[in-house]
């Protein structure tokens, strides 16, 4: 290809024209990171910004290249005029191509300024994302999810299609000589592509309430723009003293190796092949082998990718796991055990497995496990007390208390009422662990949606606990048969739970769970009242002692008159008999 000014004008408005797509593309993400709260996003921005500026500079250069050209035209054809080799020409090429020189100072100081430029820039914002990303990784701390996952997907995948298309350009521009240098913009762009893929990727797991991409992709960004500037100051370095012919024009720093595989992916073949017949010694290429493989190539990677999709009609589901097999999302197997299992190919069957889920730290509910099997225990009343010390009334309860309300017992329990035609009501704390195991997986996993499963079954038993004990007495919670209680309990439970989940023919299908047990642990009043339980013991004790005093005085006054308590004991009965 001619190498003229209509050939860089060519490159000048390419250049141009992915200034302005980076540009506008660096805006929409950075309103949508501000608007969002989406800290990769903002990374995203700066490095769009710095793709636009890459592609100023290439434009910058290919401009000067246009009128280099332009300017060689001109002296070409003075020189060719008549007057051309009269002495005051003479000098022309030396003195009268100022374009020709300001393109050798743009080659050999504004791309170095560019590039240095570049490292500074990138490493300074890649360690600043990093390290205000890597303050927002844990999800307990400082994380705060996007506020708008939905826009955030269709944007990044958006810019991710249009910066690979422009970057695709560009590269298959940049294997004509007189465009080579386009390969740094294009590898800037796929740097955008492929960030802007990946965070697309994060929000797409996000939403399926898989947010650790999300989290850790705060970070990473950070640290591929580091590494980005470090191989530019690489480049710029091992630049210096890499020999050069006369006539070669330098391959800019900041024109990524790493990301230009990426941009032209013909390339790495074919830098693979040229490796292999370098260190074999002989073109592998022309082998029969090659040639054998080339043509059975395309068959091989059909009975592979059939070959996966006929092992998608294997599933295995763990030991502690119980399994659906869907069909089209409809159930055909409701409880699929531990083991190897056979199923229609994929997408036909599917192998499901209900989650599991647990509080964290925070309290919200997350997925642990999936899984259907194994005992599950629901608190539905105190917290009990995480501490290995003695557990006194009158000490403070570390955990949560949930208190029952009881009758007060004793002649108050037939009902004392008052004025206003009120009656008395006692509290008392229990703990109350309720054991189930899943029996049903469908109809367990169609009771309710993951996280309000466990929620629906301790509501609906705490309603039986509530009006269990609204007919027993403190009396009964204190001294009564607590396993008796328990039992009816469990009873109690069982029949609400099998009254709910209606099928499709409106009957009651149950929760698909086997109540376990459901235990009476840790009975004791509130700690404000701990202390007159107390005074009624203390009491209790005072009178016995008061009793055992009072013989003890009279039978040392009777000793003091008669001298022997039994012979007085003899004469008051003979006064008495008399």
């Amino acid at each position: 290809m001619r190498a003229d000014y209509l050939t860089y004008k060519q490159a000048t408005g390419v250049s141009l024209l992915g200034m302005v797509i980076q540009g506008a593309l660096a805006a929409v993400m950075l309103v949508y990171g501000i608007l969002g709260r989406d800290h990769t996003a903002m990374t995203l921005a700066g490095l769009t910004l710095w793709s636009a500026f890459i592609w100023m500079s290439l434009a910058i250069v290919y401009d000067q290249h246009r009128r280099e050209r332009i300017e060689a035209m001109e002296a070409d054809a003075l020189a060719a005029s008549p007057t051309g080799g009269t002495s005051v020409f003479d000098n022309t090429a030396a003195e009268f191509r100022p374009a020709q020189r300001r393109l050798a100072g743009l080659y050999k100081y504004f791309f170095a300024a560019v590039s240095l430029v570049t490292t500074i820039a990138i490493v300074t914002f890649g360690y600043m994302r990093f390290t205000s990303g890597a303050a927002l990784v844990d999800p307990l701390k400082g994380f705060i999810p996007p506020t708008l996952p939905g826009w955030g997907i269709g944007l990044t995948a958006v810019v991710s299609l249009v910066s690979f298309l422009l970057a695709r350009y560009a590269a298959g521009m940049a294997k004509h000589t007189s465009w080579a240098s386009l390969r740094a913009g294009a590898s800037w762009t796929v740097g955008v592509s492929l960030l802007s893929l990946a965070l697309a990727i994060a929000h797409f797991a996000a939403s399926l309430k898989a947010d650790g991409l999300v989290r850790y992709l705060q970070p990473a960004a950070g640290i591929m723009l580091m590494l980005l500037g470090a191989e530019t100051l690489l480049s710029f370095i091992l630049g210096i003293y890499r020999p050069r012919r006369a006539d070669e024009l330098p391959r800019p720093a900041f024109d990524s190796r790493l990301l230009g595989f990426a941009a032209a992916p013909d390339r790495i073949a074919q830098s693979i092949s040229e490796a292999i017949n370098y260190q074999l010694g002989f073109d592998v290429s022309s082998g029969w082998f090659f040639r054998l493989l080339s043509r059975a190539l395309t068959p091989l990677l059909g009975m592979g990718v059939l070959v996966v999709w006929l092992l998608s009609s294997m599933a295995v589901v763990q030991p502690h796991q119980r399994a659906m097999v869907l069909r089209f999302g409809s159930p055909i197997r409701n409880d699929v055990g531990p083991g190897l299992h056979f199923k229609a190919p994929w997408p036909i069957d599917s192998i499901y497995i209900p989650e599991y889920m647990e509080p964290n730290a925070k309290g919200d509910l997350v997925v642990t496990d999936l899984t259907a099997t194994g005992v599950r225990s629901v608190q539905l009343g105190t917290t009990p007390p995480a501490t290995t010390e003695a557990i006194l009334w009158t000490n403070e309860h570390s955990g949560t208390e949930d208190y029952q309300y009881v009758r007060p017992g004793g002649g108050l329990s037939r009902g004392s009422v008052d004025a206003l035609g009120t009656t008395d009501l006692a509290m008392v704390s229990i703990e109350i662990p309720m054991h189930y195991v899943v029996e049903d997986v469908r109809v367990f996993d169609e009771l309710a949606p993951p996280e309000l499963r466990e929620s629906l079954l301790k509501t609906i038993a705490m309603r039986e606990v509530n009006r269990y004990f609204q007919h027993l007495t403190l009396g009964q919670i204190f001294g009564g048969d607590r396993r008796a209680m328990g039992e009816e309990l469990k009873h109690r439970v069982e029949a609400a739970f099998a009254a709910i989940n209606p099928g499709s023919d409106g009957k009651p299908r149950g929760a698909g769970v086997k109540v376990l047990s459901i235990g009476l642990l840790g009975v004791h009043p509130p700690k404000q009242a701990a202390t007159a339980f107390e005074t009624l013991v203390q009491a209790d004790q005072r009178r016995e002692a008061n009793i055992d005093a009072a013989r003890a005085d009279a039978i040392k006054s009777l000793t003091q008159v008669v001298g022997d308590a039994s012979l007085a004991a003899d004469l008051i009965a003979a006064i008495e008999a008399g």
